[in-house]
This record gives C-alpha cells, structure tokens and sequence, in this order.
C-alpha cells in the first residue's frame, strides 16, 4: 500500500468518524450509519492491503 493509498484511506476514515460523530449529536441516523459505513469499508480497504502486502513478503521469502 503506498503512501498516497495509506493517506486516502486514512481521510476516509476520520471523514466517516466525524459524519458518524455529527449524526450522534444531531440524532441523524442516516449521517451516523453512513459515517460507520465508510469507516468500515476504509478499515476493510486498509487490512485487504495489508495483507496482499504480507504475502508478497512472504513469496519473496521463499523464492530468494
């Protein structure tokens, strides 16, 4: 994962934090649900990476 991957995901994350933070305070479920949501879906986009990262790792391991 590069760093411009790692960034983009990382502002997906506090973007869905804050809209997850302002349907708190407002009552708008709807907000509050999609903020999880993509908080989420930057987490899953982040571990997917991650780990294709490890096993590229570990094939290099084994082809050396």
């Amino acid at each position: 994962m590069g760093f411009t991957d790692k960034a983009k995901s990382k502002v997906e994350q506090l973007t869905g934090a804050a809209k997850e933070r302002i349907g708190d305070v407002t009552e708008n479920q709807r907000m509050r649900g999609e903020g999880g949501s993509q908080q989420r879906d930057a987490q899953t986009r982040q571990a997917g990476e991650q780990a294709k990262e490890a096993g590229k790792k570990l094939r290099d391991a084994f082809t050396r």
